[in-house]
């Protein structure tokens, strides 16, 4: 019972959170701070604790690779936005990430593999997006907006760890890191504030995912060995850690 109770208030508050620090300082940051392991992060935590360590290892190595596959959803969304309304890019950018994924789960099940592929594939996505041609305004979001989000937290969180022993370590690792939040910030920003806001909420993602691989990489280091409070206190650690030596060279540039 008490498990489930974390269940359904971790992920949720920080959702709430998260969502707070984007109207503060707009789509850019809201981006990066979407790139975070927001559900990905706790779904990693139930996994360990109910289905052991070693799934959970094996989880975190391929939820690098499914932030690598996210790369697609951003490129396709933030290319397309300017031409099409977001009823025709979301499928399409959905399509495009589901592709990715299928490719990179036909990848060498190893560490440094699935590092590699991540660093190359979001280096190179973050390249090909750019910046927006134009400044984005701010972002309004409707009254809605937040308990939606912290509905499709709970969601996705209790759907992965309850399928997780019918689907494997794998794939319970691969599909964890898809981009809900950044897909429901992706479409308010498009259709509130046009395509320009949808294009820089993007690039934030692509920017702040790198910090999602450290998190998943501490995570494929440690949990074997380490008591669970330390090894995700280490990687919330390593993933701020980069989150905020990249947001300081973005802000240079």
């Amino acid at each position: 019972m008490l498990l489930l109770l974390v269940k359904l208030t971790l992920a949720p508050v920080l959702i709430w959170l998260a969502t707070l620090a984007t109207r503060r300082w707009g789509p850019a940051i809201g981006g990066w701070i979407a790139a975070f392991p927001l559900t990905s992060g706790p779904v990693s935590v139930f996994l360990a604790l109910e289905q052991g360590r070693e799934f959970a290892a094996i989880a975190a190595m391929n939820s690098i690779l499914g932030i690598a596959a996210a790369a697609a959803f951003c490129i396709v969304y933030a290319k397309s936005a300017r031409r099409f309304p977001w009823a025709i890019v979301f499928p399409c950018a959905c399509i495009a990430h589901f592709l990715l994924l299928f490719i990179l789960s036909l990848a060498p099940s190893t560490l440094p593999v699935a590092i590699m592929l991540a660093v190359v594939i979001l280096g190179v996505a973050l390249l090909i997006v750019g910046r927006p041609d134009v400044q984005p305004g701010p972002v309004p979001s409707p009254w809605w907006d937040v308990p939606l989000r912290m509905v499709a937290a709970v969601g996705v969180l209790l759907l992965i760890t309850g399928i997780a022993s019918y689907i494997g370590p794998k794939w319970s690792g691969l599909i964890s890191p898809f981009p809900v939040f950044v897909a429901v910030l992706g479409v308010f920003a498009h259709v509130q504030s046009g395509s320009a806001a949808a294009h820089q909420l993007m690039r934030g993602t692509l920017i702040g995912s790198f910090s999602f691989v450290a998190f998943f990489v501490a995570v494929a280091l440690t949990v074997r060995d380490v008591s669970l409070p330390l090894v995700y206190l280490l990687a919330t650690a390593a993933c701020l850690a980069v989150n905020v030596a990249l947001l300081r060279v973005v802000q240079r540039r």
